[in-house]
């Protein structure tokens, strides 16, 4: 697992296929793991449960992923390109910092909302060095990258020192929208841009 996922953590276009339809067995296996996985937990979900809701045979699964290990680094993947389209769909500057804000407070607001997929997924795995940890750290990464050009476009004097505030102050609304109260966690995120921005 250890080469595939790293390989599909990169900020680089994932192994997701772009340039041609994914086989509809092979999507249905990956949209349902992404389903069971945010809400349930990666551990938690079996290969038979994925299969069953799938609805594919155990054969179509082994031929498409082989691996339960595989549909991890598949499904990282996948959440890692979703959060690239929709980050990158709002331009850039204060566009794309209000865009990202504004995607937050959308999940909080979601039906069957867990928190964050991808510090979801690093609680799971404690080793620093597991490959999911590492996909979650790059993906972080280039989020704190993306922000910080469109703070920099933005004409903030720190752009990337402010870049990590806006990640951690996101994964603290998040967080604190699952275990507590979400109208204040939405609240408080709103707030912190607020202030970001009324300093430029």
């Amino acid at each position: 697992m250890s080469d595939a996922l790293r390989a599909a953590a990169s900020p680089a276009p994932s192994r997701i296929p772009t340039t041609r339809p994914m086989a509809p067995a092979k999507l249905r296996i990956l949209e349902t793991a992404d389903a069971l996985f945010t809400l349930e937990g990666i551990r938690s979900v079996g290969i038979d449960r994925l299969i069953s809701e799938s609805r594919v045979t155990k054969a179509t699964f082994y031929k498409h992923y082989g691996s339960k290990d595989r549909l991890i680094s598949d499904y990282v993947a996948y959440r890692h390109r979703r959060t690239t389209e929709r980050v990158e769909g709002h331009g850039g500057g204060t566009d794309r910092l209000r865009g990202v804000i504004d995607d937050a407070i959308s999940d909080i607001d979601s039906d069957g909302f867990r928190g964050d997929a991808f510090l979801n997924a690093a609680a799971e795995f404690p080793e620093s060095d597991h490959p999911v940890r590492v996909a979650v750290r790059e993906h972080r990464e280039w989020l704190a990258d993306a922000l910080e050009g469109a703070l920099r476009d933005a004409g903030h004097p720190m752009p990337g020192d402010a870049a990590d505030e806006l990640v951690l102050a996101r994964d603290g609304a998040l967080s604190g929208a699952y275990a507590g109260d979400p109208i204040a966690a939405k609240a408080a995120l709103a707030r912190v841009l607020d202030r970001m921005l009324d300093r430029l």
